[in-house]
């Protein structure tokens, strides 16, 4: 890893407003999360109609932001749809020749949605900005005061503390003299009687002194070393130290408990002849979260180890009419384990640069397993860059990819089609 490169940017961003700070004013808010929402990229090797498709789902979801009166995630997703097709995409190499339904859409939702809502956002946000700030300056001459008030009663606390102190000085030296003038009448004391038994002695005929027995006590004010901790407890401590983690923040991914069942069902035939099947995952975003609720089996053409959907029209128009946005794919690998290859990584990288929470489904019956995978970040950066077709080695550590930590499995409802 570049060190000087995390450390540049770890400062840029440092030096950066944060448009959750509230003693920012409202401006510096907005616009520190406009910048935030203008971070967009664009792939020459994604398709401009992938990217118009996506445009499609994000306009919906921003919708769906607005909605729930999430402010923020919907102006960061505006902003990103704007930045995408007015700025980025008529960069891409085939964006001229390129004319598909959605093109038509896009430009019609910017002029009619995207750009009247931004504005509509942005005066909310500085409305509610505002507020925020205000209350933060007042909290702020509140908490002045209360630090005026906390000195004086501080001052009277030390004048009170300081007396104490005097009077406890006092006592102790009192106390002391009493002890002191104590000992000295016990040490007066002893010597009488010493000087008593003398006397007795010299009077009294000699006697042969035996030693005194020796009793050996152990001192209890000995300080001893602590025990020192053992290894096991040392290995303990760090198994079960906390992890820090780096993963983007992610939306969950809600999955139907049934999901699996059914689309093995679906793919019997072709697992029996040993030839894979794949299906697209559809569902909508409710309150922050992408909740599965379409398995869509297009048609398509496959083999062992590859399947191609066909007639994607069918899949769009089925998704438009049901404002339905692509949450992901599922296939099967009827002979092998649940990895993604190669061709895998290509085919999931275009979905999860559309959707960061995208995810890959793989599902392999011979083996009894199932598995949802995403790229990792080094996976993402690679593959993106990979100008390869076909099978083909990807870097292998660290690996291109990962399991899902952000699926959730619970029992909702689940719509089946097969357009085969």
């Amino acid at each position: 890893m570049d060190t000087s490169f995390s450390l540049n940017t770890l400062k840029k961003m440092a030096a950066e407003p944060d448009y959750t700070d509230v003693s920012l004013p409202a401006v510096e808010r907005v616009r520190a999360l406009t910048k935030l929402s203008c971070r967009v990229d664009v792939c020459d090797e994604v398709t401009p109609r992938c990217y118009f498709r996506s445009g499609v789902e994000m306009e919906r979801m921003a919708a769906v932001y607005m909605d729930e009166g999430s402010l923020e995630n919907a102006y960061v997703l505006y902003n990103k749809f704007i930045t995408l097709f007015v700025e980025k995409l008529p960069a891409h190499k085939h964006y001229r020749q390129c004319s598909v339904p959605e093109k038509h859409i896009i430009m019609k939702k910017l002029q009619e949605v995207a750009f009247p809502r931004k504005g509509e956002l942005k005066k909310r946000l500085e409305e509610k900005y505002d507020k925020e700030h205000k209350a933060f300056l007042r909290g702020q001459c509140h908490l002045q005061n209360g630090v005026l008030a906390a000195n004086e009663q501080n001052h009277l606390q030390e004048v009170k503390g300081r007396l104490l102190a005097e009077e406890r000085q006092r006592v102790a030296v009192l106390r002391q003299m009493q002890i002191e003038s104590e000992q000295f009448r016990y040490f007066e004391d002893q010597l009488r009687r010493q000087e008593l038994a003398n006397r007795k002695a010299e009077e009294a005929e000699p006697q042969p002194i035996k030693p005194a027995p020796s009793h050996t006590k152990a001192d209890s004010n000995i300080k001893r070393a602590p025990p020192t901790v053992s290894q096991a407890a040392a290995s303990l401590t760090q198994i079960h130290a906390p992890v820090v983690s780096g993963a983007e923040d992610l939306r969950r991914v809600v999955v139907p408990r049934d999901l699996i069942q059914r689309f093995l069902r679906l793919a019997e035939v072709n697992t029996a002849r040993g030839l894979e099947t794949c299906g697209v995952l559809c569902g909508r975003l409710q309150h922050d979260e992408l909740v599965l609720t379409h398995l869509v089996v297009p048609k398509q053409t496959s083999g062992p180890d590859f399947c191609d959907m066909e007639n994607v029209e069918e899949l769009f128009n089925f998704q438009d009419q049901h404002s339905l946005l692509t949450v992901g794919w599922i296939h099967t690998h009827p002979t092998q384990t649940a990895f993604l290859s190669s061709v895998d990584l290509h085919t999931h990288c275009s979905y999860q640069l559309m959707l960061p929470e995208a995810v890959a489904i793989v599902c392999a019956p011979k083996h009894n397993d199932s598995t949802a995978f995403r790229l990792s970040a080094s996976g993402m950066s690679e593959v993106s860059g990979c100008r390869l077709k076909g099978f083909h080695p990807h870097s292998k550590d660290p690996a291109p990819f990962m399991v899902c930590k952000h699926v959730e499995v619970r029992e909702s409802k689940l719509m089946v089609l097969d357009l085969r």
